[in-house]
């Protein structure tokens, strides 16, 4: 019985919450600007500018991720980095989709707006990317621990 629970303890570490969610505010700061700076002065198209400021956002968290986070999971060889790359990928996937589903719901099907401007910039689609990303962030924490990094092991 106590070893079925143990992803779960393992995901109760208020520490490696903690640097969890530190580690994704880096990343959502790297995904919103980029998201803003394609979108707003770029003129790249929404769903692009979105994609691509995810991207860079999980590749950036990957790192710190893999250096502090979780820095004392896994081997430190090439194989093993990229196995974890991959499978940090694959479960961000899940995590990209959910914030890419949201945001396109409330600003595309559902054509939510809220007029709040600073200068030239909108800040309606940032909030709308910023309560996507708060939501995500919980379904990447679960599922990076257990399956990129398998802290239960």
């Amino acid at each position: 019985m106590s070893s079925r629970l143990a992803p779960l303890r393992s995901l109760l570490s208020g520490v490696r919450f903690g640097k969890f969610a530190s580690v994704g505010a880096v990343g959502a700061a790297f995904d919103t600007t980029t998201f803003v700076v394609l979108d707003q002065f770029v003129g790249v198209p929404t769903a692009v500018a979105n994609a691509v400021g995810i991207e860079v956002a999980i590749l950036v968290m990957f790192v710190v991720n893999d250096n502090w986070t979780f820095a004392s999971e896994g081997e430190d060889d090439r194989r093993s980095l990229g196995a974890r790359l991959l499978r940090s990928h694959l479960v961000r996937a899940g995590g990209s989709t959910l914030q890419w589903s949201i945001l396109f719901a409330v600003l595309v099907v559902y054509e939510v707006g809220v007029p709040v401007s600073v200068g030239p910039v909108d800040l309606w689609p940032i909030f709308v990317k910023g309560g996507a990303i708060g939501i995500a962030m919980f379904v990447n924490y679960v599922f990076e621990s257990i399956f990129t990094w398998r802290v239960h092991e």
